[in-house]
């Protein structure tokens, strides 16, 4: 049996691989919490807020799952990544949180290929107001025609594509085989270029505005321009 080698206390705990971090945070090291937290809060988050749809809930769903996870450490077996562990947690706490606040039943392995009327409504009544600066944010429409997916793709593409985790480690983190990883993803590439197309071409963004002040700059500027020419 190969002994394992504990990084030096000298050594910033930033560096130490997750297995030494829960050792140490197993001891109640309050830097080896605080370090996970670090580490994995951005992937915890995402992976909440495509169920939740919510910045806030996501947020909630997060501190839960790590209060959960870090309550049941003593029981945590290095079976497969302790990070994909994590995000089946955080999934599991925005499941049980959604189910709370909706009174429904949620699986991951039902595809609801039914995107909702609510994330439609709130995509063409964001792109269709007039003086909405937020037409010309492709960051906005894309994380709108996002939320829009069905669930079972939205966490997909979150993880394999925002958060870019291998087809393996996606698979591991939502407990389905790398093969479905694949097809989900497929498909919910599909419908956001079709979402995102359709959107465009149906609604008329305001983008590179030409507002008042700058018809009047450019018609008093050619003007003095045109002046000594006239004269």
């Amino acid at each position: 049996m190969i002994a394992t080698v504990s990084p030096s206390t000298d050594t910033p705990r930033i560096s130490w691989p997750d297995s030494e971090l829960v050792a140490a945070a197993q001891r109640n090291d309050a830097k080896a919490f605080e370090t996970l937290m670090r580490r994995y809060n951005r992937r915890l988050f995402r992976a909440a807020r495509s169920v939740l749809r919510d910045d806030d809930a996501a947020e909630d769903a997060v501190q839960e799952a790590y209060l959960r996870a870090f309550s049941n450490l003593d029981s945590y077996r290095p079976i497969g990544s302790f990070a994909a562990w994590l995000t089946r947690i955080v999934i599991n706490e925005a499941l049980l949180q959604k189910r709370r606040n909706r009174r429904e039943m949620v699986s991951l392995d039902q595809l609801d290929d039914d995107v909702t009327d609510a994330a439609h409504h709130s995509l063409a009544d964001w792109l269709s107001t007039p003086d909405s600066s937020n037409a010309a944010s492709a960051r906005q429409l894309l994380e709108l025609a996002v939320d829009a997916l069905p669930e079972a793709f939205r966490l997909v593409f979150v993880l394999r594509s925002v958060e870019q985790l291998s087809i393996a480690e996606t698979a591991q983190c939502l407990e389905i085989s790398e093969a479905t990883v694949k097809t989900r993803l497929h498909r919910a590439q599909i419908r956001l270029r079709e979402d995102i197309t359709r959107r465009l071409q149906n609604e008329q963004l305001t983008l590179f505005e030409f507002g008042g002040q700058r018809c009047d700059r450019i018609v008093v500027a050619v003007l003095h321009r045109l002046q000594p020419l006239r004269t």
